[in-house]
């Protein structure tokens, strides 16, 4: 069976990061797959599930109540391999033009201090397994270490 492309990434290389992992035609539109890659893989610890499943409830919020752009978000989700998220967006961005948008939903996320949205038995199927403070603590990690003094080497995938 022939690899997907996500799987022809070198891993053992790939920094933390905001990535254009798919660029997709759909009819006469564009579907952009970002990769926010927020470990370095096998090199770092992952994300525990409490704290990516908090980040999911308020990046998904989030994004879909962006006043610019709730209109350009088709999907925000965890990477089954724990180390980022997925984040899907109608028409063709690049991870510069990206770069805006995800700084202030990280910085969003580090600094939130209320009850996470949707965290409630009748609005999610987990709603127990959440960790708000390590998820601010995620989220500021990466929004200090990497996006605030981002380089060409975490927009581009290494080669």
């Amino acid at each position: 069976m022939k690899k997907i492309t996500s799987f022809e990434i070198n891993h053992l290389d790939l920094l933390p990061g905001v990535y254009v992992s798919r660029l997709d035609p759909v009819g006469d539109q564009w579907v952009t797959t970002l990769d926010i890659r927020m470990k370095a893989p096998n090199r770092e610890p992952v994300i525990n599930n409490g704290e990516l499943h908090a980040m999911e409830h308020l990046g998904a919020t989030f994004l879909r109540n962006h006043p610019a752009h709730s209109e350009d978000i088709l999907y925000f989700g965890p990477m089954g391999c724990r180390t980022g998220f997925y984040l899907l967006l109608k028409g063709d961005w690049s991870s510069r033009k990206a770069l805006p948008l995800v700084t202030e939903l990280f910085k969003f996320m580090a600094d939130f201090d209320e009850e996470v949205p949707g965290a409630a038995a009748r609005d999610c199927g987990n709603y127990l397994d959440m960790n708000l403070p390590m998820a601010k603590y995620e989220a500021n990690k990466f929004y200090t270490e990497v996006l605030t003094q981002i380089k060409d080497e975490n927009l581009e995938y290494p080669e």
